[in-house]
């Protein structure tokens, strides 16, 4: 009897080989990208803090702006649900009741007293706040509880609910880096791919536009545009005012590269033989140059993220971006800035730790797609 176990080794890994060698650029990329599992981690929380942003209204209990904020627990520390306590167990999770009063031993700073003996249940799909997602309109929330109010992270000075404002504040604050990274994109492919495909006095013109672009200082750019907005603006105005600002000086770095790998392909053969055919400069530049380096322009877009969110955060926690009532993440930064919130409220800084996480999933997930569009990655050692 002949033994098969191995006859087919051989054919497998040709099989192998075959698939990698007629594998598209995208496949090769997926191939080396889950090789590495930082930058896997980083995606899998990526994608948990986006999809977690966007459902933010049906995941969280409450508005996050000031109709939804809790009146008797202004400052109030979070309420964790617990199943066991001195009174004993129970198969729900529940959480006491809070009551706060101001003492006079205190200089009338807000007191609050635990009653162990009044237990509040957690619910799950409770009616709540209006709200609306792609345009779907709902009142149901993940959980809540069968009375009063429960915050988990606590609550601020004005009683509204951290937990929805952070979960809010990411969809605030991807929303803006991707209207500026589109802003950026476009820009930087239009710019970039007339002054390297055309070269001479056009390049040149279009080349002292972009470092005149990049020596500007974003700072003082934004004080004088603070100055510039009227204070009657409403908060979506200047969200967009923001998000366009931070799309036409972020162009210049992606605008650049196109550029150098446009000059090097435009001389090659494919570009000669599609000039021969006939084709228009237009489409040469969309259907011939720039796919040719489609993957790094993907990972220079996904880098360009977590420096769009920084840029958004760093201008609203200086007070030049974002203000109340917009949730976005720089805005919940300008409330850890006080020595009474340091001593006192110190679960104020929980939107930060969500923002250093979304900025590390970010360069994790960018450092992992550079090494993987990188041809040679195999090689290196």
């Amino acid at each position: 009897m002949t033994d098969t176990t191995n006859a087919n080794v051989p054919h497998v890994d040709q099989k192998a080989k075959d698939a990698y060698f007629t594998a598209s650029q995208g496949q090769l990329i997926w191939t080396r990208f889950k090789k590495q599992k930082a930058a896997m981690v980083g995606a899998w929380v990526l994608i948990i803090l986006i999809i977690s942003g966007i459902f933010a209204p049906f995941l969280t209990p409450y508005d996050p702006t000031i109709a939804g904020r809790d009146k008797t627990y202004q400052n109030g520390a979070p309420q964790m649900p617990q199943f066991c306590d001195d009174n004993g167990c129970s198969a729900r999770p529940f959480i006491y009741t809070y009551e706060r009063q101001r003492s006079i031993k205190t200089n009338f700073r807000w007191v609050t007293t635990i009653d162990t003996d009044k237990r509040r249940y957690l619910q799950f799909f409770v009616k709540g706040s209006e709200y609306s997602i792609f345009g779907i309109s709902g009142s149901t929330h993940l959980f809540g509880v069968d009375s009063g109010q429960i915050h988990i992270f606590g609550t601020d000075s004005t009683g509204k609910d951290i937990l929805s404002r952070t979960l809010h504040a990411i969809n605030t604050s991807m929303a803006v880096g991707t209207i500026g990274v589109f802003i950026a994109f476009v820009l930087a492919l239009i710019i970039g791919g007339i002054s390297g495909y055309y070269g001479g006095w056009l390049d040149s013109f279009l080349q002292m536009i972009t470092d005149a672009v990049r020596t500007v200082p974003a700072i003082p750019l934004f004080m004088a545009l603070a100055a510039f907005i009227p204070d009657t603006w409403s908060a979506e105005e200047r969200f967009f005012f923001i998000s366009i600002i931070l799309g036409f000086i972020g162009w210049p770095t992606l605008a650049r590269r196109v550029r150098t790998h446009l000059l090097t392909e435009r001389n090659q053969e494919y570009v000669l033989a599609a000039k021969l055919c006939g084709a228009s400069p237009s489409h040469i530049i969309r259907k011939h140059l720039l796919p040719s380096f489609t993957s790094y322009i993907i990972v220079d877009l996904v880098i360009s993220f977590p420096y769009m969110v920084l840029s958004e955060t760093a201008l609203s926690f200086i007070g030049l971006g974002l203000k109340d009532p917009v949730n976005s993440l720089g805005v919940m930064l300008q409330n850890v800035t006080s020595a009474d919130v340091l001593l006192n409220y110190q679960w104020y800084f929980i939107p930060v730790i969500f923002f250093i996480v979304l900025v590390m999933a970010f360069v994790f997930v960018g450092d992992g797609l550079r090494d993987a569009a990188d041809p040679y990655g195999d090689t290196k050692k």
